[in-house]
C-alpha cells in the first residue's frame, strides 16, 4: 500500500519510533492523527512534521483505558472522514528479573502493549472492512520472537501480539486489509528510560543497548518501505536480528547466547 495522500493513524507518536514515524510521513502528504497520553509532547511532534499542518491532528488517549477505544476510534474517523493505516506502536517496556517484578506490571504491560492494541484494532475494523482496504500495522520487538533476560513481561506482552495479529491475518485474507508485524531491535530511543522496573516506576536511565542503536528516523523509512511493500513482517535493527534465525535453527545454540547477551 502505498503511503502518500493516505491517512495514518500512529499511537505513541509523542517520542521515538513514533515522533520518527510520523516526521518522515508528513513529507508525503499523508493525514495524520497522532496519539499518546501527552498532548503537550504531542504538540511538539505536530510542530516539527512538515507539509500542510491542516493534515495534522493530535488525539490524546490512554491505551490503558481500553474502554474508552472505541469512542477515541469514532473520533478519529470524524477528522478526516477514514483511517486508511493503523499504526499500533504505543507501548512501554520493562527492565527487572522475574522473582523481582510485582503482577501489577505484568497486568500494566499486557494493558498497554496487547490488550490497547488489540481494542483499538477492533475499533476501526469494522469501517475497514465496509471499504474492503486497509492496513493493520503493530510494532512489536525482536523479544516478540524470543525473550531475553530483563523483559519477561515485555515479551510476554509481545508475543502475544504475534498471536493475535497472525491470526487477524488469516481472517481478514480474503477482504482487502493488509496486516503488518514490525519487530524493531535496538533503536535509539528512551524506550528503556521509561521502562518499568520491579515496583512499577521508571528506569530512568538509558541501556548502552540502546544507546548505540540505530537511529529512530533510519528505522521509519525501512519501515515504511515495508508498508509500500505489503509485507507481513519484518525486523528492523543491527546484528541482533541475527537472533531470529539463531532462536529458529539452532534454539539450544541460542539458548547458551542469550544468557551471555548484553542485552542493557
Amino acid at each position: 500500500m502505498k503511503v502518500i495522500g493516505k491517512v495514518i493513524w500512529i499511537t505513541g507518536a509523542s517520542s521515538g519510533i513514533g515522533e520518527a514515524l510520523a516526521l518522515e510521513l508528513s513529507k508525503q502528504n499523508c493525514k495524520l492523527i497522532l496519539s499518546s497520553r501527552r498532548e503537550e509532547a504531542l504538540q511538539k511532534t505536530m510542530a516539527k512534521c512538515s507539509g500542510d499542518p491542516s493534515h495534522i491532528a493530535i488525539l490524546p488517549l490512554d491505551l490503558e483505558k481500553t474502554n474508552e477505544l472505541e469512542e477515541k476510534s469514532k473520533q478519529a474517523e470524524e477528522i478526516f472522514g477514514q483511517i486508511d493505516i493503523l499504526v499500533n506502536n504505543g507501548g512501554i517496556s520493562q527492565r527487572s528479573k522475574v522473582m523481582d517484578t510485582n503482577m501489577d506490571v505484568y497486568s500494566r504491560l499486557m494493558s498497554i502493549n496487547y490488550l490497547g492494541a488489540v481494542a483499538l484494532t477492533k475499533a476501526v475494523l469494522p469501517k475497514m472492512l465496509e471499504r474492503k482496504s486497509g492496513q493493520v500495522i503493530a510494532i512489536t520487538s525482536l523479544v516478540g520472537k524470543f525473550g531475553t533476560p530483563l523483559r519477561s513481561g515485555y515479551s510476554a506482552s509481545k508475543h502475544a501480539l504475534h498471536g493475535f495479529f497472525d491470526s487477524l491475518r488469516a481472517e481478514l485474507h480474503d477482504n482487502g486489509i493488509e496486516v503488518l508485524l514490525v519487530c524493531p531491535g535496538f533503536i535509539r530511543t528512551n524506550v528503556s528510560v521509561n521502562a518499568f522496573i520491579g515496583d512499577g516506576s521508571s528506569q530512568g536511565s538509558m541501556d548502552k543497548a540502546q544507546q548505540n542503536g540505530m537511529e529512530a528516523q533510519v528505522f521509519a523509512k525501512k519501515m515504511i518501505s515495508a508498508i509500500e511493500a505489503s509485507k507481513e513482517e519484518i525486523s528492523i535493527g543491527g546484528k541482533e536480528t541475527v537472533g531470529v534465525v539463531i532462536k529458529r535453527f539452532l534454539p539450544g545454540l541460542f539458548s547458551k547466547m542469550i544468557r551471555k547477551a548484553q542485552v542493557v
